[in-house]
């Protein structure tokens, strides 16, 4: 197996940190995306759409970090990074999704890029906007969290998931933008718990061979 990523990819990172818990072996090949090698000809040929991670898995060629980690999922089922029970997999399901599709996409590195690029927003501009989805988004999901049954000492349950997964490259997101976590005691406890992982921590972007790229 292959991925291409990034060393502070969010999805990236989820993908990295869902093979290290399931002790599956890949190479990593690093995609620049400060030097915009994303958008080279090479890279468009692995995926069009010119994002991290993409997953290689002999003939397969798989973009988006949740269906990668789905399929991750059921090519290798232990250990399991959802419940078994389906309304606890539809509950860990919407607390990644409320990260991965509600937070993420409007903080990553290209759309701060075209807010500074083509609408001419400043430093300051940028980091109210990073700040404020931030909040708006974690106020959500700590709720969503201190509303689910299991919660403690990982989103769900005793083994951290695929909800996890989305989590601590959030938070550290949030971490590295200077953002505060004090309103959210439930992430902060679930982020201690999984930093404490060595599946967690081999995975964190600070580990990576690109690091600083």
């Amino acid at each position: 197996m292959q991925l291409y990523g990034y060393f502070r990819s969010s999805a990236a990172y989820r993908v990295r940190i869902a093979l290290n818990l399931k002790g599956v072996t890949v190479e990593h090949i690093p995609v620049g995306l400060r030097q915009q090698e994303q958008a080279g000809a090479a890279f468009l040929q692995v995926n069009p759409q010119g994002l991290v991670p993409v997953l290689v898995d002999g003939e397969h060629r798989l973009s988006q970090s949740l269906a990668i980690i789905e399929y991750l999922e059921e090519r290798f089922p232990s250990p399991p990074l959802l419940p078994s029970e389906s309304a606890d997999r539809a509950r860990v399901r919407a607390v990644a999704q409320a990260i991965a599709c509600e937070i993420h996409p409007l903080n990553n590195l290209r759309v701060l890029n075209y807010l500074r690029d083509r609408l001419g927003i400043d430093e300051d501009g940028r980091q109210d906007w990073y700040a404020h989805w931030i909040a708006a988004g974690l106020s959500a999901v700590e709720a969503l969290l201190r509303s689910m049954p299991r919660t403690a000492p990982v989103c769900f349950g005793a083994t951290p998931g695929l909800a996890d997964l989305c989590l601590i490259p959030q938070v550290f997101n949030a971490e590295r933008m200077n953002c505060s976590l004090e309103g959210y005691p439930t992430i902060r406890a679930i982020a201690a718990a999984c930093r404490e992982l060595p599946a967690f921590r081999d995975a964190a972007p600070d580990r990576q061979a690109d690091a600083g790229r």
